[in-house]
């Protein structure tokens, strides 16, 4: 038997300020304290200390076993719950419920389902478990049928299934469940809403957060990710700027919104924002920034994140790594595109198809297809994407032969049916290279419909290699697709005026003027500094424009001496 200093001697070494440092642990206030300290142990992810303590105690009940098994699966220790589970002598429905649990958590289906089934009473709580598992899992049906088996519901029940059927799409099924809840609340007002954003459904979204009573920071965040998708920034920034406590989820959503209607540079304001108010930040966060660096070319914004990503030690992340690849490729840094994917423990699909992608950019072919080959030698197998990206490099170094074995290995060798985008870029190698007909021979032959893109790259060629006849029917093609781009109208004009059809060009630009078709400036844009410059043709309102066309006289000065220089050079050459 233990004598009092032994025992004292026992909870001191797992003492907190939180339990009484002398207890009997024959008693019942005893045996609660060490299980808390079971529980508060394994939460810190001490479960070995959490096992000695429970070993240690002279008497344990229930909740003991109960703590001891689910601390050991929260730890990723699953076996060892079940060796405890299955060596308890007396079980309640919480530890079921646990096991239940924590093979969900490891990812452990069928096993949840047997304990499901093999437990002698259930409550509400392991009908919840096993229907939120399910659903996890993309087996909507088989919770459905839990579902309707269920003797008594809660809200939690509810509003699993009606998750799992917005994942679906099958959005009427979950508003109908959702009027069905007898007490509504939060999580299951904010599943409902984000349903609707997500299935593109959101005038329902707004009528429905309208209705909302007591509208929390996740509702308002689904509202303002649903303005976004519609464009509608304004508003989206001033639900923002409405929420009071603002988490990290709702700036990522925000920034990420910036990003996707266009507006990069505003999605990095932001980003400093969230950074000098000293708001976490998470790997959403990261990729977002990353984006938007890449879609700015702004190298030294992208390296700035790079840095914060080290930071935040999320520098082993696979989709992180791939953001880096991308980000660095876009900005001109194809090398060190090529370092951080050597630095990667294990690359997945993305990650080959972004690094030969970022290669087939930069028109380095043979590098493009080395990594290829290397992808397929290290056990991944292509797919559409990888072919996009290997064509494409083809385009770019004019390998016309190679593109056209590598299409035709798609369907042949690796059993990917052809997408248009794949027909795209071929056609597009094929009209670059001047075979005008073998392209359009192509596009003939294609089992759909080709798209504006497709003709506009035979239009493009034709202009080039003034294909008249070709040009009129790939530009007719495009207006009928899209009667309010501008961009047949002017190339076909070209065609006809490099041929000395004035009068056709005339028509041309007759007919632009009768639609009311206007052709589109062209814009670029450069960093300076920490500022990104945006140039619009025949736009005069920069600030220092007068020192830009200076500048560009002196350029332009510098080009004809320079002209002069080789003209002269070369006559004197010759006599």
């Amino acid at each position: 038997m233990l004598g009092f200093s032994h025992i004292h001697i026992l909870l001191s070494k797992y003492h907190t300020s939180r339990l009484p440092l002398t207890v009997n642990f024959f008693s019942t206030q005893g045996v609660y304290a060490c299980n808390v300290k079971i529980a508060a142990l394994s939460r810190a992810g001490n479960i070995q200390s959490a096992r000695r303590l429970f070993d240690e105690m002279p008497s344990r009940d229930i909740v003991s076993w109960n703590a001891i098994i689910t601390g050991y699966w929260k730890n990723g220790h699953l076996d060892e719950s079940r060796k405890l589970f299955e060596s308890m002598g007396e079980r309640n429905i919480i530890s079921w419920n646990s096991m239940i649990a924590g093979c969900i958590e490891n990812e452990r289906l069928d096993e949840a389902q047997h304990y499901f089934h093999s437990m002698p009473g259930r409550n509400t709580a392991s009908y919840n478990a096993m229907i939120s598992g399910l659903i996890k899992h993309d087996r909507l049906d088989e919770a459905g049928v839990i579902f309707k088996e269920m003797p008594q519901r809660n809200v939690i029940s509810y509003t699993a299934m009606i998750d799992g059927y917005t994942r679906k799409g099958e959005i009427e099924k979950a508003r109908t469940l959702f009027d069905q809840i007898p007490f509504k609340n939060s999580v299951s007002w904010t599943v409902m809403i984000s349903g609707y954003v997500e299935n593109g459904l959101f005038n329902e979204a707004k009528e429905l957060f309208e209705c909302m009573p007591n509208k929390n920071v996740v509702a308002v965040t689904a509202m303002i990710t649903g303005y976004c998708k519609e464009g509608e920034m304004e508003i989206a920034r001033s639900l923002f700027e409405e929420i009071g406590e603002k988490d990290t989820v709702c700036w990522n959503s925000l920034i990420t919104g910036y990003g996707q209607n266009g507006n990069d540079e505003e999605a990095l304001n932001l980003h400093s924002q969230m950074l000098k108010l000293g708001i976490p930040q998470d790997h959403s966060t990261l990729i977002s920034v990353l984006t938007a660096c890449s879609n700015l070319a702004s190298l030294k914004q992208g390296r700035q994140t790079h840095s914060l990503v080290v930071k935040c030690g999320l520098e082993s992340n696979t989709s992180i790594c791939n953001g880096l690849i991308t980000m660095y490729s876009r900005c001109g840094g194809i090398f060190d595109s090529e370092t951080i994917f050597k630095q990667m423990d294990g690359p997945d699909l993305v990650s080959w198809n972004t690094i030969i992608a970022a290669f087939a950019q930069h028109g380095l072919y043979d590098k493009a297809l080395s990594l290829f080959k290397q992808m397929e030698n290290n056990g991944f197998d292509p797919d559409g994407i990888t072919f996009l990206s290997v064509l494409s490099s083809c385009g770019h170094s004019g390998k016309i032969n190679e593109s056209l074995t590598l299409f035709n290995s798609m369907s042949n060798r690796y059993g990917i049916v052809p997408r248009p985008e794949h027909y795209a870029c071929l056609i597009d190698i094929l009209s670059r290279a001047g075979k005008l007909e073998e392209a359009y021979n192509l596009i003939k032959k294609m089992p759909f419909e080709a798209d504006s893109a497709i003709w506009g790259s035979l239009l493009s060629a034709c202009r080039v290699y003034l294909h008249v006849e070709l040009g009129e029917l790939a530009a007719k093609k495009i207006l009928e697709l899209t009667s309010e781009n501008s961009g047949p109208y002017v190339m076909l004009s070209n065609i006809y005026a490099a041929m000395g059809n004035w009068g056709e060009v005339m028509r041309v630009r007759g007919l632009m003027k009768g639609v009311g078709v206007k052709k589109q400036p062209a814009y670029s844009w450069m960093e300076i500094g920490n500022e990104v410059h945006f140039f619009l043709g025949g736009d005069v309102s920069h600030p220092e424009i007068d020192k830009i066309h200076l500048e560009l006289k002196k350029i332009r000065l510098q080009m004809k001496v320079a002209d002069e220089i080789v003209e002269n050079d070369s006559m004197s050459f010759i006599g």
